[in-house]
C-alpha cells in the first residue's frame, strides 16, 4: 500500500480511480485493501470539502422542491404554517422569514433538515 496526499486535481483523479478499483474488490474488514480504501476515502473527502464545497440549499427552494417531489400544493402545507395561508405565500415569495415554530413543523412534518431550513 503506497498512499500519497491528495493535493491536486491529478492526485484526486488517481485516488478516485484507485477507490473504484478497491470497491470492485469488495475488501474484507481489517485487510490491507480495506485500510487503503478507508484512508483514500478520507483523503478524497478532505480534498472535496475544500475544492468542491457544496453550499446548503436555500430554505425556500428546499420547501418548493419538497412540494414538487411529494406532489403537494401550497394549500397542503398550510398546517405547518400555523394554519396561515398568507404566511405560506409570503415565505415562498421571500417576503417573510421562517419562524422557529414553522421550521420545527416543516422539519417534523416534511422531514426537511433543520440545517437547511435555518440556512
Amino acid at each position: 500500500m503506497k498512499i500519497k496526499p491528495v493535493n491536486t486535481e491529478r492526485d484526486y483523479r488517481i485516488a478516485m480511480k484507485r477507490i473504484d478499483d478497491l470497491i470492485k474488490k469488495d475488501p474484507r474488514p481489517n485487510t490491507e485493501d480495506f485500510h487503503e480504501l478507508d484512508i483514500l476515502s478520507t483523503l478524497v473527502e478532505a480534498y472535496e470539502n475544500i475544492h468542491y464545497k457544496i453550499d446548503a440549499p436555500d430554505p425556500v427552494e428546499a420547501i418548493k422542491y419538497i412540494l414538487e417531489e411529494k406532489g403537494l400544493q401550497q394549500k397542503d402545507i398550510v398546517k405547518y404554517f400555523n394554519g396561515n395561508k398568507s404566511l405560506v405565500s409570503a415565505v415562498l415569495n421571500r417576503k417573510r422569514e421562517l419562524s422557529k415554530s414553522v421550521i420545527k413543523s416543516l422539519h417534523e412534518g416534511l422531514g426537511i433538515p433543520y440545517e437547511i431550513l435555518m440556512a
